[in-house]
């Protein structure tokens, strides 16, 4: 595992040659807050992670409900259980096993690891504008059906999940990318990831964080690239 930090973001990444995946501390002053859950078998650092920082945890946030970011889920509820999960009500139905479409959404199968053995449900369901410590709940639907970002309002560092990927290059969620596929492989909608990408590019972020690939300080260049990249793709 390597632990890299920006301001109060501990960004975790585990299996960093092959596929990395990210996971987040987020430092709210006496409490922390995770997003994120990796696999399962991160569980273990995960928690030393916080254990370090000497801190309680007391919120959970899930972006998506995808096996790659809640694997660990009921591993850190038994050793923290007043922690607070919260994720979309959307892909809470993803979460319960429920795959099938809302009315008005695109005729898009849900793809890439939705879990079938995570007992833990969320305590919160999350919805637009709402805010868990300092992080702000912004919808950016595509790469699943309820993905959310979440914008840290004392700085605008902002954690997208899915919704973009760094590694490979920076990449709108559905974006192939030949040196890192597996996201875009993953993506429910394209073209709904596209409008997400540019709904983040409006909040004027000035960091991105993913779940998988470095973080970017000042990303909006990047963004506008992966944004246009996205565009052309699509027409």
């Amino acid at each position: 595992m390597q632990m890299t930090k920006k301001g109060p973001v501990y960004q975790l990444t585990f299996m960093s040659r092959f596929f990395p995946i990210n996971c987040y501390v987020i430092d709210e002053g006496t409490e922390l807050t995770l997003v994120d859950a990796a696999l399962g078998f991160n569980a273990k650092q995960i928690l030393l992670s916080i254990k370090v920082l000497k801190k309680p945890l007391t919120q959970i946030i899930i972006t998506h409900a995808h096996i790659d970011h809640l694997g660990a889920l009921d591993a850190i509820k038994r050793e923290w259980p007043d922690a607070v999960v919260s994720m979309s009500s959307r892909d809470a139905r993803l979460l319960a096993g429920d795959t099938s479409l809302l009315p008005g959404e695109p005729d898009s199968p849900v793809k890439g690891g939705v879990p079938k053995n995570v007992k833990t449900q969320p305590d919160r369901l999350l919805e637009e504008g709402e805010q868990v410590g300092s992080l702000k709940v912004v919808n950016t639907p595509g790469h699943t059906p309820g993905s959310i970002s979440l914008v840290d309002v004392r700085n605008q560092f902002l954690i997208a999940g899915d919704a973009f990927q760094t590694r490979g290059g920076i990449a709108v969620s559905g974006t192939f990318k030949a040196l890192f596929p597996f996201p875009a492989f993953a993506t429910w909608n394209k073209q709904v990831a596209l409008e997400s990408a540019r709904k983040i590019r409006q909040l004027n972020p000035q960091l991105l964080a993913v779940g998988h690939g470095a973080m970017i300080e000042k990303p909006l260049d990047a963004i506008d690239l992966a944004i246009v990249e996205s565009e052309k793709n699509l027409q």
